[in-house]
């Protein structure tokens, strides 16, 4: 049985292993801009940032008491004169144990964050998402997102 509750500091190692295995991924299509895995130490004040923190949260997936998926949310005030000012969430990273994917844990992980950016007043959602990771914007897609932009990018 897989249950679901925010993250904790204590989760940390966990999820760092969960990153660098999005973080090979991305590193594998695009060498040039992502870093490849490191030790898993490496990221840890990174990931720590979104835990319980007043704008930001990280919910795990845990499976026989062993973390076995993670998201990280967190909360942005859109302003300016040429945007509808709002709150919004934004899904910064989405991370599966591979033996556990298409199983519905993105799709719970997703939801919880969902609920959490509501709960803090966001009236939007949005996350950035490569293009070559079709597999995740399917997944998107069938939760609702919709591309809304095209981010390009050019090797100098």
């Amino acid at each position: 049985m897989i249950s679901y509750r925010q993250a904790s500091i204590a989760d940390i190692p966990s999820i760092c292993a969960l990153g660098n295995e999005v973080n090979e991924i991305h590193h594998r299509v695009w060498p040039q801009i992502f870093a490849p895995a490191g030790e898993a130490a490496r990221d840890q004040a990174f990931w720590a940032k979104g835990i319980g923190a007043p704008e930001a949260e990280t919910f795990v997936a845990e499976r026989d008491d062993q973390v076995i998926g993670f998201v990280s949310v967190s909360l942005f005030q859109e302003s300016g004169s040429l945007m509808q000012p709002m709150r919004y969430g934004r899904i910064g990273s989405v991370s599966v144990a591979s033996k556990h994917r298409g199983k519905g844990v993105g799709r719970a992980l997703m939801a919880r964050a969902e609920e959490w950016a509501a709960k803090h007043g966001a009236i939007d959602m949005r996350l950035h998402a490569w293009a070559f990771n079709e597999r995740a914007i399917a997944l998107y897609e069938e939760l609702g997102y919709a591309i809304r932009s095209h981010f390009l990018g050019k090797p100098l």
